[in-house]
């Protein structure tokens, strides 16, 4: 998916009927036009932007979710703590 979205992302956006093909073996018609749409829009979103020269708002800033540790246990077979 991250290949489609690169390839719709690059001026000219062309993604190729291959890409469009494999894509198609996991995803419904519903879900390929919704992940379709979601590129676009934040390609627009970011091109706007760019437009007005928007810079970051700071929104996020220090906001994330960080993978917990795995700690090595002597029992492999048991799910890491959440």
């Amino acid at each position: 998916m991250l290949d489609y979205a690169v390839a719709l992302t690059r001026t000219p956006a062309e993604a190729s009927d291959e890409l469009v093909a494999t894509l198609r073996k996991d995803l419904s018609d519903e879900q390929l036009v919704e992940l379709t749409a979601n590129i676009a829009w934040e390609n627009f979103r970011a091109r706007f932007n760019r437009g007005f020269d928007v810079q970051a708002q700071g929104f996020s800033e220090g906001a994330f979710c960080p993978v917990p540790e795995r700690h090595p246990s002597s029992n492999e077979s048991e799910s890491p703590p959440r």
